[in-house]
């Protein structure tokens, strides 16, 4: 069964979402890098940061059924990384939910991913 591309927020609740917790998720942004299905977003190796990407990740995957999230943390001071991926069809939707997209908050240049 194919689970439907739609979040289940009212346009409010995304956008406290947006304000609230996704600030400091694009604060804390260090390098955004495209993957064949989603985006994969790196942050800083911190233990505040863990545990907010863990918050966000439990509030999306109850609103957008159709993402799969993964929380990667490596050896050492390697940076923490979440992947986002979904259908082909989802890639926009995950650039959106995350603000990246014309009329709101474009990817800086500098965290832009490379195009391939």
């Amino acid at each position: 069964m194919e689970i439907p591309i739609a979040c289940n927020l009212s346009d409010g609740e995304l956008r406290e979402r947006r304000e609230t917790i996704l600030n400091f998720f694009r604060q804390s942004l260090l390098k955004v890098r495209p993957l064949p299905l989603g985006l994969a977003f790196s942050f800083p190796p911190s233990s505040e940061v863990l545990t907010r990407l863990a918050q966000l990740v439990d509030l999306e995957r109850q609103c957008c059924a159709f993402l799969t999230f993964k929380i990667v943390v490596e050896a050492g001071d390697s940076p923490i990384r979440l992947e986002v991926t979904g259908t082909a069809e989802a890639k926009k939707v995950i650039a959106d939910l995350f603000g990246f997209f014309k009329g709101e908050k474009q990817i800086p240049p500098r965290l832009a991913p490379r195009s391939e």
